[in-house]
């Protein structure tokens, strides 16, 4: 595999694990498991929150509003294995070792 395709790869990865780490952080204040008034909590939240923000606020702007359910992670997540994928096959074919 062409190195730059593996780096694409890679980073899509770790920004999927990313937007999970925050949805489950998200469960575990909105059920009390943490404590926002922990300071490595508050700020592992801030770094996770800014760091998937520019990418879930304008899918939250285009879906509608279903009250408490956000499901915006949902469908990065699925941009994100929809654009592995389309790598995965047409990089080869575009970058031939």
């Amino acid at each position: 595999m062409h190195p730059v395709l593996w780096l694409i790869l890679t980073v899509l990865d770790i920004y999927f694990w990313f937007v999970i780490a925050l949805v489950i952080l998200s469960w575990l204040v909105a059920f009390n498991v943490v404590n926002l008034s922990n300071q490595f909590v508050r700020q592992l939240q801030y770094f996770l929150y800014r760091l998937t923000e520019p990418l879930l606020g304008p899918i939250r702007r285009i879906m509608p509003d279903l009250g408490g359910i956000d499901l915006s992670p949902m469908v990065l997540l699925i941009g994100i294995m929809f654009l592995q994928n389309m790598v995965r096959y047409y990089g080869p074919q575009l970058m031939p070792v």
